[in-house]
């Protein structure tokens, strides 16, 4: 069991309406991670979730998508129930909430994509940071990824994330673990 610190934080990255089932861009089985992150929340005194906010004209926006990095049909349009956070999902009223992909003319998937994360992490004097959400392929894995690059002790919550392409999931554990971050399942927290 890995012991919460003060020092922690829980980095919850897009579990929005448009990537689960019914939304504009839905993952297969997103709306499976709210239950592990709900249960996680007691622990963490400080707490952190990420949103796409994208602009009606963003860049990343196709009418014949590839669901692919640069070609994803509308989704997550600031302002809109389908950017609005999972139903479901419990966010307390003194949680940090980070907009991301905000310029119309940039796609940015990690939460600490020009969010000023990092610094207000730090300021709250963070160390480690647990990280959960959608998609572990995209906007997860670059947030893990920058997590380590601003160094950050990172640890991903395993039964936390989904992917857009689920058969990805297992090279995508082992890129983080290689790149230096450990992964832990919900219940393994206290």
């Amino acid at each position: 069991m890995l012991k919460i610190e003060e020092t922690d934080a829980l980095l919850v990255v897009d579990v929005q309406n448009d990537f689960c089932t019914g939304g504009a861009l839905p993952v297969p089985f997103g709306e499976r991670v709210v239950s592990p992150i709900n249960s996680m929340l007691k622990f963490f005194d400080h707490i952190v979730f990420t949103r796409d906010w994208h602009p009606e004209d963003h860049c990343s926006f196709s009418f014949e998508p590839e669901f692919r990095d640069g070609s994803w049909p509308v989704h997550c349009i600031e302002d809109t129930p389908g950017a609005e956070f999972h139903p479901d999902l419990r966010v307390p009223v003194d949680a940090l909430i980070i907009n991301k992909a905000t310029d119309s003319g940039r796609e940015a998937y990690s939460g600490f994509d020009r969010t000023g994360l990092a610094e207000m992490l730090r300021r709250r004097g963070v160390e480690r940071v647990f990280v959960a959400g959608l998609t572990l392929d995209y906007c997860v894995r670059t947030t893990v990824l920058d997590a380590l690059q601003e160094g950050f002790s990172t640890i991903l919550v395993e039964d936390g994330v989904r992917a857009v392409l689920p058969e990805n999931t297992t090279s995508i554990l082992e890129e983080l673990r290689a790149a230096g971050a450990e992964t832990v399942r919900s219940n393994g927290i206290q």
